[in-house]
């Protein structure tokens, strides 16, 4: 049974409320960019990997109203789908062009979406991580926002950049339990914003259960924070190669 934040964000959606769409781009815009590239095998360059990924969220828009989350597919499913008809439609207008014939159009029909509601369109593991590291992204921008700087920054430095708590307390020029403390704050507010978020974004019980398969207990006891900032430190770093694969691990 989907819960009030899943029907309610598709509801938003369906109603064109703005700030809906805004959240949608913010959060799974990246992921959308980075399949488009791979899919695009250097045929297509990051002016045209952006405006496909743009592309692809106005035919959402186009056909968000026949989305019923309550049949139990993926949100991010579907939206792979509509991303690789909007890859395909320009590799078919592209080749069109070179024929001379102009471009042909292709309607993002019910038997398209019937596909990717019934498993047409095969995710592979590495966009499901990715799709959920999304979410956990914007769990940690939303704490980023809430949290005081002194506080996020022991959470940066110690959990998403990996150092011990005493080059923490040295370089912030504050002590160890200080530095144990407010990680702990942080921790707890990070929790309660994945939850947050996980709810709003799924409409699966199986995408409601994957905090727990990658190691993120949201109704943890104390045994549960080391491995919990682990997995945290793990998804931020994977997503941010995700977002640029040139750049280093941090730390």
């Amino acid at each position: 049974m989907l819960n009030t934040l899943t029907t309610g964000f598709v509801q938003r959606l369906k109603d064109r409320d703005e700030t809906a769409w805004f959240e949608l781009w913010d959060t799974f815009g990246p992921v959308l960019r980075a399949q488009l590239t791979r899919w695009g095998k250097g045929r297509i360059g990051p002016e045209t990997v952006r405006d496909l990924s743009q592309e692809t969220l106005a035919a959402l828009s186009d056909s968000i109203e026949r989305y019923d989350p309550s049949r139990g597919a993926r949100f991010s499913t579907w939206l792979l789908a509509i991303a690789k008809h909007t890859l395909g439609d320009e590799i078919d207008r592209r080749m069109a062009l070179k024929r001379g014939a102009g471009s042909r159009g292709v309607n993002l029909d019910e038997t398209w979406m019937r596909a990717a509601r019934d498993g047409g369109v095969g995710p592979d593991a590495d966009y499901e991580s990715a799709v959920f590291g999304a979410k956990v992204a914007k769990a940690v921008r939303l704490v980023e926002r809430d949290s005081e700087f002194l506080d996020f920054e022991i959470f940066r430095r110690r959990v998403i950049e990996g150092q011990s708590g005493k080059a923490v307390a040295e370089a912030l020029g504050v002590s160890e339990p200080t530095v144990s403390r407010r990680l702990a704050k942080v921790r707890d507010l990070l929790r309660s914003r994945l939850r947050e978020v996980v709810a709003t974004y799924s409409f699966t019980e199986e995408e409601m259960a994957e905090p727990e398969r990658n190691g993120l207990v949201l109704n943890p006891t104390k045994s549960d924070d080391a491995l919990f900032d682990e997995a945290i430190g793990d998804i931020c770093r994977r997503a941010a190669r995700a977002r640029d694969p040139g750049a280093a691990d941090p730390g």
